[in-house]
């Protein structure tokens, strides 16, 4: 019966949930699995790893899950990112964060469309709230990245709003270029923020895999590589 409803939901996700022009479909990321290499100032600093977990229930209610791991000498970022499975815009997001021996627990609480986002955090057996109010609704960079590879190509020049919670950010393709990654070339788009914060490649085959993604591991300026993919098809998924 629970792979009944699970193939149910499946199907659910599959229908159009993108602009006009889609070009792919969501559940084609579940079981993927990204690794990096993280570098700062160009020295090899740990490894990271980005995947797609697809449906997920949490507190009853039903999403799909994404989970970026950054783990090196003196830091690791856990991220549990619960988002809205038409949407794609975040939730909830848990994270486990040691940076330089410095450990904090955090889970973020998003009404996305309205722009406000409580996040509760513990230090040293300490809870604090704090609310952050923002005009426009409130993003995270992991959603925006599946996002941009679910939705139709933006144009040259075209402006990506992301505005998260510490910085409303405008994503641009910049240029295509050719991007190593994995030991191969790839034909890559390259997209900038303004301000300044994060730098993306995007592979520009179907399932636009992210290269490189830098200024994403909160540890001064990263640099994140792809080392290797994988992926396993819905097929596989329900057969677990």
């Amino acid at each position: 019966m629970k792979k009944f409803l699970l193939v149910v939901m499946l199907m659910g996700l599959s229908c159009p949930v993108a602009p006009a022009g889609a070009q792919i479909d969501i559940n084609g990321f579940i079981g993927e699995k990204i690794t990096y290499s993280i570098k700062q100032m160009g020295v090899k600093a740990g490894e990271a790893v980005l995947s797609y977990e697809g449906p997920a229930s949490k507190d009853d209610k039903e999403y799909v899950l994404i989970v970026f791991k950054a783990d090196g000498m003196n830091f690791l970022d856990f991220e549990k990112i619960y988002a809205d499975p038409v949407t794609l815009l975040p939730k909830i997001v848990e994270r486990d964060v040691n940076i330089f021996g410095s450990k904090e627990q955090i889970t973020e609480y998003y009404e996305t469309e309205t722009g406000r986002v409580r996040i509760v955090k513990t230090v040293k057996g300490k809870t604090t709230e704090q609310v952050i109010t923002k005009k426009g609704g409130l993003d995270n960079i992991y959603c925006f990245i599946y996002r941009y590879r679910r939705d139709a190509d933006p144009k040259p020049g075209e402006s990506l709003a992301v505005n998260l919670p510490t910085v409303d950010l405008k994503l641009k393709l910049k240029e295509k270029m050719k991007l190593s990654a994995a030991g191969k070339k790839y034909d890559a788009v390259f997209i900038q923020s303004d301000p300044a914060k994060y730098k993306l490649w995007f592979d520009t085959g179907k399932q636009k895999i992210p290269l490189r993604i830098d200024g994403a591991v909160g540890v001064g300026s990263t640099t994140m590589t792809m080392k290797s993919y994988e992926t396993k098809s819905v097929f596989a998924f329900l057969a677990k």
